[in-house]
């Protein structure tokens, strides 16, 4: 792959307010795994390598098996994810996917079920947060390393 730009060197606070996304997420309630799992879901949708190799890494070491991070994206063919974790990857999937159905109600009513509404917001922030990384690492060929 060609080199391209730099964003955090050649648009340093362009950059800093996507770090200031990820301070703020870092700040939140959501847990940590609930928050990688997030970040490797919509990054697999993505095709951002960068970003899975980044959150699978950061996802072992906070104690995630490497099972269900290999199941990941079957993880509705699989009892391997909490009720939570499975209504957390429809969100992530539907937002990343905007464009086919949007958030549906449906999905919606039930995180509602499961969650108050400041971590469904935090959740949905999450998603938005990890699409905008995937869409700045993949647009400028962000190496692995």
């Amino acid at each position: 792959m060609e080199n391209r730009i730099d964003i955090q060197k050649v648009e340093p606070n362009a950059y800093k307010g996507m770090l200031a996304l990820e301070n703020y997420l870092a700040n939140t309630k959501l847990v940590k795994i609930h928050l990688e799992l997030i970040k490797i879901r919509a990054s697999q949708i993505n095709g951002c390598a960068f970003c899975i190799n980044m959150h699978t890494s950061d996802a072992m070491k906070r104690g995630e098996s490497s099972q269900r991070i290999f199941l990941l994206n079957a993880w509705r063919e699989t009892d391997l994810f909490s009720e939570e974790e499975r209504s957390i990857l429809a969100i992530t999937e539907e937002v990343t996917l905007i464009s086919q159905r949007g958030l549906t109600d449906a999905t919606y009513r039930r995180a509602l079920e499961l969650f108050d509404e400041n971590y469904v917001a935090q959740i949905i922030m999450a998603v938005v947060t990890i699409n905008a990384w995937n869409r700045v690492a993949i647009s400028t060929n962000k190496p692995l390393s």
